[in-house]
């Protein structure tokens, strides 16, 4: 009888212990730590290190693994988390091709994943796809009414031979037309290639008014630099891929003038008050410094701090229709990061949609020049 009574309690127990591992909350992330992107990649990877573990009273575990700029290591890794680790929501990568890979497990698997790249996937598989970047139209057009009030009648392109660059080519184009802007010329290079001289070469010779580079990190330094050493005396633009202080360092002095389309956060300090974002952006930018050093905030980590802010709302909404660790769960946390609205994060306001998962209004974007090395807020 006594035998009985402690498989009964053990057993209890067991049980016990089997529910409150179900509560926890798991999140899997896939972040370019190294390889091209790596820029991007360490300092999202740091923010996940100062992040609560707890939402809504529930534990949040995260496994942070390195896909090394590569969309199949990418691939590999979403695979695991989602098969082996049974990880609820999926956040990466730093990379729009790595981010892209991830995507296709997240379909698969029917995992919510928070993409912190601005990666455009087909719609079938964007229903479980959200991003916390800036949507690529959104910015460009922050630079095509910058290129049309200072008299811009041309442009040269180069971009990246990848998704990332040819979207931003995408969606520029028909702005720029719109604009009574003439397309130039248009160059592409590879984000491990070490010499873009032909591609300069040829830019320079169409002789246009500015010249946009649709590239990120350290990479996006390799155009800057050509350009001034070939004498271009033109404007020239960056994307908000390229703003980091990596950049800055590969560039130099190249990169004094450069024009680039941010968040909020990058300029938190010189922003109005009344911005909504200001306090929060100012607020992780101490934490994040204090954890690794002053002058170490970049705008990524700000992107990988957004995803936890929708996390964060939307946790709430899916407990109240399954428990973490099932397909329910996954199911009701997609459901909720749809419907979330006006959540403040530090690079601006999200509101998703069934036709938006990007959530970001002109509330999200800014631009600044690379004034004296430095990111200064442009107000004209």
């Amino acid at each position: 009888m006594r035998m009985k009574k402690l498989a009964v309690v053990f057993s209890g127990a067991a049980l016990l212990a089997s529910q409150a591992a179900l509560a926890d909350i798991t999140v899997g992330v896939s972040l370019s730590s190294t390889g091209p992107a790596a820029s991007l990649g360490i300092p999202e990877k740091n923010v996940f290190a100062i992040l609560p573990t707890k939402i809504a009273g529930e534990n949040v575990k995260y496994i942070v693994l390195d896909d090394a700029t590569d969309p199949s290591a990418a691939s590999k890794n979403a695979r695991k988390l989602v098969s082996e680790d049974k990880v609820d929501v999926l956040v990466g990568s730093a990379s729009t091709p790595a981010s892209v890979a991830i995507a296709e497990v997240a379909f698969e698997s029917k995992t919510p994943q928070i993409a912190i790249s601005p990666v455009n996937v087909p719609a079938d598989k964007n229903a479980w796809v959200f991003r916390t970047p800036q949507n690529n139209a959104l910015m460009a057009g922050a630079l095509v009414d910058n290129m049309k009030a200072r008299g811009v009648k041309s442009v040269g392109f180069i971009g990246f031979s990848d998704v990332y660059g040819e979207d931003w080519l995408n969606v520029v184009t028909p702005l720029l037309a719109q604009a009574g802007i003439k397309l130039a010329a248009v160059e592409r290079y590879a984000r491990n290639d070490t010499s873009v001289s032909g591609q300069v070469l040829k830019l320079v010779s169409a002789r246009p008014d500015a010249v946009l580079v649709a590239a990120s990190g350290s990479p996006a330094a390799l155009p800057q630099t050509a350009l001034v050493e070939r004498g271009y005396k033109g404007q020239i633009y960056q994307t908000h891929a390229a703003v980091n202080q990596t950049f800055l360092n590969v560039a130099g002095k190249a990169a004094e003038g450069v024009i680039m389309p941010v968040g909020p956060v990058v300029a938190a300090k010189q922003i109005p008050d009344s911005h909504p974002s200001k306090k929060l952006g100012m607020e992780f930018v101490q934490k994040y410094e204090e954890k690794y050093g002053a002058g170490s905030f970049v705008s990524f980590a700000g992107h990988a701090f957004d995803a936890y802010r929708l996390i964060e709302a939307a946790v709430p909404v899916a407990l109240k229709k399954a428990k973490p660790g099932t397909p329910e769960f996954r199911k009701a946390l997609r459901d909720a990061l749809e419907s979330n609205k006006e959540v403040v994060a530090t690079h601006g306001v999200y509101s998703m949609s069934p036709t938006d998962h990007f959530g970001l209004d002109q509330r999200g974007r800014v631009l600044i020049q690379v004034v004296g090395g430095a990111y200064t807020l442009l107000t004209k």
